[in-house]
C-alpha cells in the first residue's frame, strides 16, 4: 500500500516519462506506447488545469497556448502524453497545452493538476484486504530509471498482517519496475486531497520486492 504522499510520487515518475523531452530523448518506457494499455484497467489519470483554484490551475501555458483537461490514462490505457511545441513537432504530434517557464527561460514540460481519480475503497478497508504486506508512508532517496522503469527506493512504514497494523518499519527498501507496478494497481481509495498540483489517493500494488529487517 502506498499512501496518498508516496503514490503521488508514482505519478511524478509517470509524469517524467510521459514528458515530450525524455520521450524524443528516448529516455522513456513510455516510448511508442500511445493507445497501449500501461496501467489497471481501474486507473484513470487525469491532468485538468482549469480546477478553479487549483495549484496547477492556469488559463495558457508557457506558450501561450490554452490549457485543457484530458485524461493521460483512462482506464489503464495512455491516451496521450504530456507536450510543449518543440517536443510535439519532434514526435509528429499537437501540443498539449503543457509547456512551462520560468523568467528567462526556455520552455519546459510539467502537468498542471495531475491527479489519479479516487475509488470506493475507504484506506481502512484496503489495510483490512492486506494478508501480508506493507504500508508505505515515507519514500528516501530516488531510484527511478525512466527508461527502462526500474524502481528501487528506501521505504517506511506499518508492517501489516492478517489485514491489521502490526509494528512500524524503517530503513528498509522495495523494488519493482513501474510497469508491472501500475498493472498491479489492484484497489484504490476514496481519500482524494488536494494538497499539491499532483495528488493521488491511497492505492495497493499486490505485489513488490522487499528487502531489509
Amino acid at each position: 500500500m502506498f499512501d496518498p504522499d508516496t503514490a503521488a510520487s508514482l505519478l511524478r515518475a509517470l509524469a517524467g516519462a510521459a514528458s515530450g523531452p525524455s520521450l524524443y530523448k528516448g529516455a522513456s518506457f513510455l516510448a511508442g506506447k500511445l493507445g497501449e494499455q500501461i496501467m489497471s484497467a481501474n486507473v484513470t489519470i487525469r491532468d485538468d488545469g482549469r480546477i478553479p483554484a487549483g495549484l496547477g490551475s492556469k488559463p495558457f501555458d508557457g506558450e501561450g497556448l490554452p490549457t485543457n483537461r484530458k485524461s493521460l490514462v483512462e482506464k489503464g490505457t495512455l491516451l496521450t502524453y504530456l507536450l510543449d511545441c518543440y517536443s510535439a513537432r519532434k514526435l509528429k504530434l499537437g501540443p498539449t497545452g503543457n509547456a512551462s517557464r520560468g523568467v528567462g527561460e526556455i520552455p519546459g514540460v510539467s502537468p498542471t493538476n495531475l491527479y489519479l481519480d479516487p475509488g470506493q475503497y475507504t484506506p481502512e478497508q484496503i489495510i483490512g484486504s492486506v494478508k501480508h504486506g506493507l504500508y508505505v508512508t515515507e519514500l528516501i532517496g530516488f531510484g527511478v530509471n525512466g527508461v527502462t522503469g526500474d524502481y528501487s527506493r528506501g521505504a517506511g512504514g506499518l508492517w501489516i498482517e492478517d489485514g491489521e497494523p502490526a509494528y512500524p518499519v524503517q530503513e528498509i527498501t522495495i523494488a519493482g519496475n513501474l510497469k508491472e507496478m501500475f498493472m498491479s494497481i489492484d484497489m484504490i481509495g476514496n481519500d482524494l486531497k488536494w494538497r499539491s498540483s499532483i495528488v493521488s489517493p491511497t492505492i495497493k500494488i499486490a505485489e513488490m520486492m522487499i528487502a531489509g529487517e
